[in-house]
């Protein structure tokens, strides 16, 4: 049971620490020739177009990352068209442009470097507009490839150790990771990333869930032998990363033939593949093998323990909905980007008590059983946001107030601790998330591991969308981890950071 050989782990998360010296010590030039498509493509595979006019949903961006998966459980079924909105809001191209290289295509969520690692597959019963079977999304020409005809849900909802949310779910998304189109240029560290880019789709599928009213829940415990079986997939080159269950049923799936392999042929991403093995070895350390380590995932609870205040306790000034911006998830989404350059200008207190308030209510998992029981704690370093003194923070999640730490003005320390970007130190603020990797191993085994990345990432996007929202801008950071903890220590002392974002004022490009 590897999943319990928790120093597996560890000797992934140790070899893929960024130091200052390791940084340096070994450089990494892009082969742009050998650059990965960001497609995978089915020419055989027959394709159902999905529709492009899709009727908005109105429903205010920032109410809808507020929703914690509590309540609402009304069965609901979607809609081709509602399945649609949500690919398209969370894993589509909204708009292209072409430079003389190339085209590049503009995808709905943030994703590191542009890499697109992600793919999505589609398993439901007989929707409005479509039929059973097993699909795979394909973003480039906005359709559906049928892998298999005929429900095949049943395969899942055991994998998923038939957990509740899946079993009732008309529609089940699977995602994966193609690891080359990351490993391309982010090597090792690049299994990081793959949960890192799941989790800012998987945050836009949550929100648009929301404004569909459909009920949406995100899934990491599953078998994955018989995942990767039932979309093709070997789970070496390409590996099975979540769920999301979409939609409620209460029905559930019936039972379904063990599915025979499949032979889709698909395009090669480029002319050659680097091999990075300690990737495929953390996602065998954390795969599940049977229905009985699904069951201890399902089952552990990861207990954190907050300490007491010792520092000066400034409450959020977050208002109410009817005092916040009304903007739609589809015009906020349509709006994202990932902000090159900020303005070294403040935010008022008010818009990062916003973000802060709305991106961490928690979200419906099968990991931790609250919505306030979550993996990952947030520190800050506040750079130049007006009514709050520059500094060190922590956020206390359950007194909806920032714990000063430090304080001064830590511009370009931040700014280093973000891997020498400037972004870190320019932005109003950077928010660290990080965990006790220690704790969440021993309670859910390696693939804690693969949750802590996936939670940071599903929060740091709806601050994201938060960000944009209030029409700033933000960005995702990776960073030196040890010199992260050590700044913020004592306090973050045995903490390991897992992700960054940046908030602030965007800033033109410099025009050479």
């Amino acid at each position: 049971m590897l999943n319990r050989q928790t120093g597996l782990a560890w000797k992934y998360h140790d070899l893929t620490r960024h130091s200052y010296f390791s940084v340096r010590s070994s450089p990494h030039y892009l082969d742009w020739e050998n650059r990965p498509s960001p497609f995978k493509v089915y020419p055989d595979a027959p394709s159902i177009a999905l529709p492009r006019e899709l009727a908005p949903s109105g429903y205010p961006l920032l109410e809808a990352i507020a929703f914690d998966g509590q309540g609402g459980e009304a069965e609901r079924t979607p809609t081709l068209e509602e399945l649609a909105s949500l690919l398209f809001y969370s894993a589509g191209v909204l708009r292209t442009k072409t430079y003389p290289a190339g085209v590049i295509y503009f995808r709905a969520a943030a994703c590191a470097g542009a890499l697109y690692p992600v793919e999505v597959y589609v398993a439901c019963k007989d929707i409005e507009g479509l039929a059973a079977g097993v699909y795979h999304f394909s973003p480039g020409d906005f359709s559906l490839k049928c892998l298999r005809k005929g429900d095949h849900r049943s395969i899942i909802v055991d994998a998923a150790g038939g957990e509740p949310r899946v079993a009732r779910a008309p529609v089940i998304l699977i995602y994966s990771a193609i690891s080359w189109r990351s490993s391309w240029k982010y090597r090792d560290r690049a299994y990081r990333y793959h949960y890192w880019d799941n989790g800012t789709i998987v945050a836009n599928a949550l929100a648009m869930a929301r404004g569909l009213e459909v009920p949406a829940s995100l899934v990491m415990g599953f078998v994955e032998r018989d995942i990767n079986r039932l979309v093709g997939i070997d789970g070496e080159r390409e590996l099975a990363l979540s769920l999301l269950a979409f939609g409620l049923d209460s029905q559930g799936a019936p039972p379904a033939p063990v599915p025979v392999d499949l032979n889709q042929s698909t395009i090669p991403l480029s002319a050659r593949e680097a091999d990075y093995p300690s990737i495929r070895e953390m996602h065998a350390a954390s795969s599940l093998a049977d229905e009985e380590e699904v069951a201890a995932w399902h089952e552990g609870k990861y207990e954190k323990v907050v300490p007491p205040a010792s520092g000066r306790q400034v409450p959020l000034s977050a208002p109410g909905n009817d005092s916040l911006p009304g903007d739609s998830i589809e015009e906020v989404i349509a709006r994202r980007a990932s902000t090159r350059r900020f303005a070294r200008k403040a935010l008022p207190f008010q818009d990062m008590s916003i973000i802060l308030d709305r991106s961490t209510r928690g979200f419906s998992s099968d990991f931790g059983h609250s919505p306030c029981a979550q993996l990952n704690d947030l520190y800050a370093i506040v750079n130049r946001v007006d009514g709050l003194e520059p500094g060190a923070y922590f956020f206390r999640r359950g007194d909806g107030a920032l714990e000063l730490l430090k304080g001064g003005s830590f511009s370009d320390k931040a700014a280093y601790l973000t891997l020498d970007q400037a972004l870190g130190g320019d932005s109003a603020f950077t928010l660290f998330f990080m965990a006790d990797l220690k704790g969440i191993l021993e309670s859910f085994g390696n693939r804690g591991y693969r949750a802590a990345q996936m939670e940071s990432s599903v929060v740091g996007g709806k601050a994201y969308l938060a960000a944009y929202a209030l029409r700033r801008g933000a960005t995702g950071l990776t960073f030196y981890d040890d010199d992260v903890t050590e700044f913020f220590s004592p306090h973050a002392a045995g903490k390991s950071c897992i992700f960054a974002v940046a908030v602030g004022v965007p800033g033109k490009r410099p025009i050479y």
